[in-house]
């Protein structure tokens, strides 16, 4: 019978040395998530990759999304902001969508590429709304303009590989952002549609369709529970043609090809069609012909008026 050595043994002391070096340059690694309109037909996210990793070689890169409508900043915003907070702090965000800075000669402000430090994430991009589309009501922790821009027109050419990319290298690779970059006080905000409440209702849009045509509505779980767990309460949506009266807490909580109502892992009311998808036996965007923008209505019955007005009959 054959005898087999431990690798240990065979070996020694180099396996260890070389586990030690692969787990000090995993520690070493940064995270960089990249989110634009590019698309992946054409070779612009292939150069925006070279480019990070020509500039930080331990970095790992990870792919939001590369289909953000073209130049919708708030789009961009929608992602990051169900997202970022999943990842490790110290991660660099680089959105490049609407990035070409604007020089305003009128007087009135421009757009730059910026940095926000938020909750100990790093968000590079130009300052064209994005910032506040995504803080909303939040403040930031520092936020920055980059020096520079105007000196090398050249970059302007491809400004997400070459202003915003070497921004969060140099992020990446320890340097303090202000020896490149000046504190700045203020920032664009894009318009974001947010969801309103009045008298027994919340009016909300939906705010996004993702790929299974489930629709997400800008109205939070918390927006909601200002009316009370127990108050009953019908959403209504595509001019009252369809409605729901539940919650559910899956989708499987209801029957295949049933319409369900959820709030999802981002707190945010979503309207779905179970196991149903776009590009198979549809999903509530195709069946119930939705669209972003849409208008999303819960009304809420004060509790007891129910009964009382039932009573009456």
């Amino acid at each position: 019978m054959t005898k087999i050595t431990p690798i240990n043994l065979i070996f020694g002391s180099k396996l260890e040395n070389y586990s030690a070096q692969l787990t000090t340059e995993r520690t070493d690694m940064q995270i960089i998530t990249l989110t634009t309109d590019m698309g992946v037909r054409d070779h612009y996210v292939a150069a925006i990759k070279g480019a990070v990793l020509k500039g930080c070689p331990t970095s790992v890169i990870v792919d939001i999304s590369h289909t953000v409508k073209p130049f919708d900043v708030a789009e961009a915003a929608f992602y990051l902001s169900s997202c970022y907070d999943e990842f490790p702090e110290g991660t660099v965000h680089v959105i490049g969508v609407d990035s070409e800075p604007m020089v305003n000669f009128s007087g009135s402000e421009g757009s730059f590429p910026s940095i926000l430090v938020f909750k100990g994430h790093y968000f590079i991009s130009n300052d064209n709304g994005f910032f506040g589309a995504f803080l909303k009501d939040e403040q930031p922790d520092q936020f920055y303009r980059l020096d520079d821009v105007l000196s090398r027109m050249d970059l302007f050419k491809f400004p997400t590989k070459n202003m915003l990319v070497p921004a969060a290298c140099r992020v990446m690779n320890g340097e303090k952002i202000e020896t490149f970059a000046s504190p700045f006080a203020s920032y664009k905000k894009a318009f974001a549609q947010t969801a309103v409440i009045e008298t027994n209702l919340i009016k909300g849009n939906v705010i996004h369709i993702d790929n299974y045509g489930n629709l997400i509505s800008n109205v939070h779980e918390s927006l909601f529970e200002r009316f009370g767990k127990d108050s009953p309460f019908i959403i209504y949506y595509r001019n009252k043609d369809y409605h729901i009266d539940v919650i559910s807490s899956t989708y499987n909580s209801v029957p295949n090809g049933e319409r369900v109502a959820i709030f999802n892992n981002n707190g945010l009311l979503e309207i779905a069609i179970n196991r149903g998808a776009n590009l198979s036996n549809g999903g509530a965007e195709k069946l119930f012909g939705m669209r972003i923008g849409d208008v999303i209505r819960i009304e809420f019955t004060p509790r007891g008026s129910r009964e009382t007005l039932e009573s009456l009959f």
